[in-house]
């Protein structure tokens, strides 16, 4: 196990490349990781809204680690691709916890982290010493292990719009090079879809970059034009399936009719995608 995870995460450490990003269309449960698997992608990373919606919980560190990791499990024990957690802001209160959290994703078979800075149940942002701490403790909890786990660290300063929109961008290339001191290996600014900042973000960043993306985004080859590294979809894919089901259930409740749901896969497909190999 533990050698399956040492290539695992290996491999997802060179699929971040600058100019020729690894995309990744978030899953929320194992039959979405199935299919995006199935559709060619050579990673899965799960979303934290999509977990927490599946499972009757807000996002927001609403989730328990326990639901919330079991569900990595399940995904990681059905794919053969490397899988990255989305563990929000590291499911603890201390960089220990945040260690014991790491130690129990890469117990689940995940080989990648994405830690948040923003504040728990607050607006605002961690301070930066207080995040280093959390960063340096998982990549200790990683070290002990012997896995190279890739340290997604998101700074939050563009998503939750924090302080003076003229300083933003030296707040976050600030908070980035500390959290790549830190021990984070890519660097994930969401809420960012102009090409100028993204620019900047790119020279600026002495690590991968990882973006947000979704309909108001510029699309993969001008994102990776820039020198974008990494690609998210985030919550937006659970959102648009969720909303396939508002569509589908309003119009047999009114019209009495069926259209929403052409399109969809193959039930023998499906059912074989997430079949035990």
């Amino acid at each position: 196990m533990i050698e399956v995870l040492r290539e695992r995460a290996a491999l997802l450490h060179t699929l971040h490349r600058p100019g020729e990003p690894l995309v990744l269309a978030n899953a929320w449960d194992v039959a979405s990781a199935c299919i995006v698997v199935a559709a060619g992608a050579t990673a899965v990373a799960t979303t934290s809204a999509g977990v927490a919606w599946s499972l009757g919980a807000p996002d927001g560190d609403r989730l328990d680690r326990g639901r919330a990791i079991d569900l990595v499990a399940r995904v990681a024990a059905a794919v053969t691709v490397p899988v990255t957690a989305d563990i929000e802001t590291g499911f603890a209160d201390t960089p220990e916890g945040v260690a014991g959290t790491v130690r129990e994703v890469l117990a689940a078979g995940a080989v990648g982290v994405n830690l948040e800075d923003g504040a728990s149940g607050g607006p605002g942002l961690r301070d930066v010493d207080e995040q280093c701490a959390r960063l340096r403790a998982a990549r200790r909890a990683a070290e002990e292990v012997g896995v190279a786990l890739v340290v997604n660290a998101r700074v939050d300063t563009y998503l939750r719009q924090i302080g003076d929109p003229a300083e933003r961008l030296t707040a976050t290339l600030r908070r980035a090079e500390a959290f790549r001191k830190a021990g984070a290996d890519v660097v994930f600014v969401p809420g960012v879809v102009d090409a100028p900042t993204i620019t900047a973000l790119v020279a600026g960043i002495d690590a991968p970059l990882n973006v947000l993306a979704g309909p108001t985004a510029p699309p993969v080859p001008e994102l990776a034009r820039l020198g974008v590294a990494r690609i998210s979809l985030g919550h937006s894919l659970a959102a648009a399936a969720y909303g396939l089901v508002r569509r589908a259930t309003a119009e047999v409740l009114t019209t009495g009719t069926y259209t929403s749901l052409a399109g969809g896969m193959p039930y023998p497909e499906l059912n074989t995608l997430v079949a035990p190999g």
